[in-house]
């Protein structure tokens, strides 16, 4: 059975090959963009951040500032990738829905229900992206407040891991299924009846959106595996509950 790292493995080699190597190198030079950009304005502005943050804490817990400190920094890390996630997405998304419809049709040999072509894409697809941001703000606003909260905030980098790797699945394993008409909600339930296909494939891929640079290259083998994990996993509709 095709597990999260041998499709995203499988993906990437897919996607460097004569014949889909081409769709691929748009998105890189559109994640480098995005990923410098955001790497200048964390660079000016982290101390003053961490600073802040730090001066909201409670005199009642200064004994705690050997821990608070470390988490506050790994909560800020978490929504600076989140945030880079998120441009990343709805920026690229056009172009990684037709990446996932030419990897289905050349590694699966089988046509998505719904070929559209890129400019019908890229329109259904901006409209896809929106859907997806109105179900993971709200959420991710709730973590960034627990991630205030004196004491809760304790759960808070475990939280966000969890929340971060159920958003990658949603990010990624939507482009084949929107392609296939599956729909938002449907796509969803058919994640949630697979939890550990759907955590560790979105727990992976956020471990690779974490690697420097390398992440520009594996992200487009992230959408190609996500169409194996489709094709594997995700294709036959589950029986309602």
């Amino acid at each position: 059975m095709l597990n999260a790292v041998e499709a995203i493995a499988r993906g990437t080699r897919w996607v460097y090959r004569p014949g889909l190597r081409r769709y691929v190198f748009a998105p890189i030079v559109i994640n480098l963009a995005v990923y410098v950009t955001l790497l200048g304005i964390v660079i000016q502005r982290f101390g003053g951040w961490l600073d802040y943050w730090m001066s909201l804490v409670p005199g009642w817990l200064d004994w705690l500032s050997w821990l608070i400190w470390p988490l506050f920094v790994l909560c800020l890390l978490v929504v600076v990738f989140f945030t880079f996630t998120l441009v990343t997405q709805l920026i690229a998304a056009p172009l990684y829905g037709f990446l996932a419809e030419k990897v289905e049709i050349v590694a699966t040999g089988r046509e998505p229900l719904d070929n559209r072509g890129l400019a019908k894409t890229a329109v259904d697809a901006l409209g896809r992206e929106l859907v997806k941001l109105s179900y993971m703000l709200p959420r991710a606003a709730v973590l960034f407040v627990i991630s205030w909260i004196p004491a809760v905030n304790l759960l808070a980098p475990f939280l966000w891991a969890l929340f971060s790797a159920w958003m990658m699945a949603i990010a990624y394993l939507d482009y084949p299924m929107d392609n296939n008409k599956v729909s938002f909600a449907d796509m969803r339930r058919r994640l949630a009846r697979r939890p550990w296909q759907s955590l560790s494939y979105g727990g992976a891929v956020t471990l690779l959106t974490w690697i420097p640079l390398a992440n520009l290259f594996l992200i487009p083998g992230a959408v190609a595996g996500a169409v194996l994990m489709w094709d594997a996993h995700y294709r036959q509709a589950l029986p309602a509950a």
